[in-house]
């Protein structure tokens, strides 16, 4: 029963937060009166006066350049922070500078709401760098990955994409600081530490010393969960007692998690006018989150197989690599969580999870659909209904319409290409790994590969987890991570935002009797189909020989 309550609870809290959330998120980028105006209206008008910033509308060409070159320099500055860190203050421990390669995958997986780590949080990182670069990048990139899904529902939906910086700072200012800023709080209060003093050294019941490491958590854990970025302060991130204290913690960073991504398909009704369509999403994205989470939970609580086969008494479930403060049940809740919404953030090691609940956590990534990350996870959703919609009226010997526009082949061939390197991102160069780099992954056999596998597949999507024991801070793994991360976040950014740039400039079609409803059950089963279909199939014949293949091994 209270396993029961654990996945219950946050789950229905996070339902319940979702459309009142996404009806705040709308009304603050249709520049409406919200609450926080007399506080946070001065900073901005300060901010857009400062940057010489002009709160005038772009095309598409204008806010895609706007974003890779502000998210460029950005990359660049932090880098720079991150080689230099052992001559700047707040560095109490003498954290040396980071190796060039390893800097340069920091900076690109921060910026890209990636937050893959290849070193040990607490021993690579200063005081200074985890407030002034890594917390910095925290709000930076998930605040871009808001803006621009906020300018690619405005082109869906008819309106003027927006201004770039002026997106940017409200996503900031409206959305992620004030949340967080309260949800810090509440995490110092349960327990989690907030301060600059260094590392504390403490002497053992043997008598030998032991280096506790601190730091200024709360603040970074709070947006750590809320952005959607996932990087732990501690190198075992969310396992950590000092990031993660009980259970009330645990549930409070799955809500953050959760909030704005779940949000966003109630945004979008309202922008579009249509309530009902943002429901559809939801409520198809609700399945699939309801669906994985279960399967995930059987697997974990049947155990190993062939501990099972060897009459081992297994009823806990599966406990290696769980924290026992959260159990089986806590863990593979968490595990889907962060993977549904692309936080990246672990409870647990997931590469000591079950064959299929491993597969669970790689499929939600490759996927990016299932409610995905703040923002760039919610194009891919649109991404895949305006799928749905043009194969739908490929059938019936249409041309498919969506929110009265035309979709045709110029749209589709942006699409295409934007699906194609998902999987070119992460297949090719897992391959070369396997192939070519065999000595730095661990395990051996099918376990291996999907070892490989998820790191690409983490890199890609935006998450940032990993099955640990992989040797990744090398310079192969530290460039190849980095390419793809950076690719895998701004390629598919452009091509969407292209996308609506093209049908913004199309006239409006009147709807007739013959037009596909994009707010019925019809659509939410075609958009689930179309998910399945193009988007899981296309990784099928890799996951087959990785968790699938480990799954059927195990059986006794």
């Amino acid at each position: 029963m209270i396993n029961f309550l654990a996945i219950i609870v946050p789950v229905l809290i996070v339902i319940l937060l979702a459309r009142p959330t996404g009806l705040y998120v709308a009304k603050a980028f249709k520049y409406e009166r919200t609450g926080l105006d007399k506080v946070f209206g001065p900073v901005e008008r300060l901010i857009y006066k400062a940057g010489g910033i002009r709160q005038d509308n772009q095309n598409w060409k204008q806010y895609a350049g706007s974003l890779v070159l502000t998210n460029a320099v950005m990359i660049g500055l932090v880098y720079l922070i991150f080689r230099i860190q052992a001559y700047l203050p707040l560095n109490p421990s003498h954290v040396a500078n980071m190796e060039p390669t390893l800097a340069f995958n920091t900076a690109i997986s921060f910026m890209a709401n990636t937050n893959l780590q290849h070193y040990s949080g607490e021993s690579g990182l200063s005081y200074l760098s985890q407030m002034i670069a890594i917390v910095f990048m925290m709000f930076t990139a998930p605040a871009t990955s808001l803006a621009i899904a906020i300018a690619f529902i405005r082109g869906l939906t008819g309106r003027p994409l927006g201004n770039f910086f002026v997106d940017l700072i409200r996503s900031i200012t409206r959305i992620l600081l004030p949340i967080a800023f309260v949800a810090a709080f509440v995490f110092i209060a349960v327990g989690v530490p907030q301060t600059l003093e260094p590392s504390v050294v403490a002497k053992t019941v043997e008598g030998a010393e032991q280096i506790i490491a601190r730091g200024p958590v709360g603040s970074f854990l709070s947006i750590k969960e809320l952005g959607n970025n996932g990087g732990g302060f501690f190198g075992v991130n969310s396992a950590h007692p000092f990031e993660n204290p009980d259970n009330i913690s645990n549930m409070l960073q799955m809500i953050l998690m959760m909030l704005v991504t779940t949000a966003l398909p109630f945004t979008y009704g309202k922008m579009a006018g249509n309530a009902k369509q943002g429901r559809i999403l939801f409520v198809s994205m609700l399945m699939m989150f309801i669906v994985t989470l279960g399967i995930s939970l059987t697997s974990e609580y049947a155990g190993n197989p062939v501990l099972n086969a060897l009459g081992i008494d297994h009823h806990q479930g599966s406990m290696e690599g769980k924290e026992v403060r959260f159990g089986v049940a806590q863990s593979s809740l968490y595990s889907v969580v962060t993977t549904a919404s692309e936080t990246g953030a672990v409870n647990t090691m997931h590469d000591t999870l079950t064959p299929i609940g491993g597969l669970i956590t790689i499929g939600n990534m490759m996927l990016n659909t299932v409610f995905g990350g703040i923002g760039a996870g919610f194009m891919n959703v649109l991404m895949y209904a305006i799928i749905g919609v043009f194969l739908s009226g490929l059938m019936v010997g249409r041309t498919p319409e969506f929110l009265g526009k035309k979709i045709e082949g110029k749209e589709m061939k942006l699409i295409a290409v934007t699906m194609l390197i998902q999987p070119l991102l992460i297949l090719a160069p897992t391959a070369i790994a396997l192939a070519v780099y065999p000595e730095t992954i661990s395990n051996p056999g099918f376990h291996g590969l999907t070892q490989a596998l998820y790191e690409f597949t983490s890199s890609a999507a935006n998450n940032g987890s990993g099955f640990e024991g992989l040797g990744d801070n090398t310079t192969f793994w530290n460039i190849s991570t980095g390419i793809v991360m950076y690719l895998g976040r701004f390629f598919s950014m452009v091509t969407l935002l292209a996308v609506a740039g093209s049908l913004l400039a199309k006239k409006t079609v009147p709807e007739t009797t013959g037009t596909f409803r994009t707010d019925t059950g019809l659509f939410g089963a075609v958009f689930l189909g179309s998910v399945i279909i193009v988007g899981a199939l296309t990784f099928f014949p890799a996951v087959v020989l990785g968790p699938i293949a480990e799954y059927l091994t195990l059986k006794p």
